[in-house]
């Protein structure tokens, strides 16, 4: 029982994680390779706060702000630039969070930091919080995709020039999609230091942004139940086939480019167009 309640508390991690990269990049069409920083930076936050003798539940939205400020300076530094050039600017966070993190001794250093104050919950009671969590965040992305700031993201994500034309303020929403993004990931890195009760530079690497990219690519970008669907398997499959576990990036690359290459719109592209494919003949017995 130990290790189911583990397996889904992991997922419920990974779904968060996902979903947070999944309103940057699914619903404004912004490319982040250094997502992984942000889950980085709400961990260290948290366990510096626990370490300092903070209750744990004060910890989360403290760690959501700082995470969710950092990311709209990076947000700001980024606006100029657009798709690969985005790509690159973003991955750079990564690498400069990681190295940040490996030169501080306050923070653990290359050894990182374990032992730190629980949140005082079981791991029954932490698998349902983090499930609760997740489930919140994914109504949220829901409603905020029907929204009408969820059009205006959508029509960035098609075509950003049209979209000055009509006067919508761009980077302004650019940079909310940023700051809520980089927010969430930020309560995602809280979850993940209190689950696995360590944490150190190589938990929040470059492999960690292109695992949570994986997810949201495999699963649709911009579809809600897609990344869902996509975090919860892809973090499941290396505890179900061990082997998976040595060839993680591999196995994740491989997917990122036969979905891109096959299926651009994840799973969810592939139920859409099944459905279609369904009543297309009922519609045609019907006539």
């Amino acid at each position: 029982m130990a290790y189911e309640i583990s397996l889904i508390t992991s997922m419920a991690i990974s779904v968060l994680f996902a979903l947070s990269l999944n309103l940057i990049t699914g619903f404004c069409g912004q490319i982040s390779l250094g997502h992984s920083a942000f889950l980085g930076i709400g961990a260290y936050t948290s366990v510096m706060l626990l370490n300092a003798g903070v209750p744990f539940l004060i910890t989360l939205p403290i760690a959501m702000l700082l995470a969710g400020i950092i990311g709209l300076i990076v947000g700001l530094a980024s606006l100029r630039v657009r798709h690969d050039f985005l790509a690159i600017t973003t991955m750079g966070v990564v690498f400069l969070f990681v190295g940040l993190v490996r030169k501080q001794d306050w923070l653990g250093g290359e050894m990182g930091l374990s032992g730190f104050p629980t949140s005082g919950m079981s791991k029954p009671q932490f698998m349902l919080f983090a499930v609760f969590l997740a489930a919140l965040v994914a109504v949220f992305c829901i409603y905020i995709k029907r929204s009408w700031m969820g059009r205006v993201f959508n029509g960035i994500a098609e075509d950003e020039d049209t979209m000055r034309v009509l006067s919508i303020d761009v980077p302004r929403y650019k940079l909310v999609a940023f700051a809520m993004g980089t927010g969430l990931a930020g309560l995602a890195g809280c979850l993940y230091a209190q689950h696995f009760n360590y944490i150190g530079p190589d938990s929040f690497g470059f492999i960690e942004s292109i695992t949570v990219l994986s997810m949201v690519v495999f699963g649709g970008i911009g579809s809600v139940p897609g990344v869902i669907f996509g975090a919860a398997v892809l973090s499941a499959l290396p505890a179900w086939f061990q082997i998976i576990g040595d060839y993680k990036l591999l196995v994740y690359g491989g997917l990122l480019f036969l979905m891109m290459r096959f299926s651009p719109n994840g799973v969810a592209g592939m139920v859409t167009a099944a459905k279609a494919r369904w009543r297309r003949p009922a519609q045609g017995g019907a006539s």
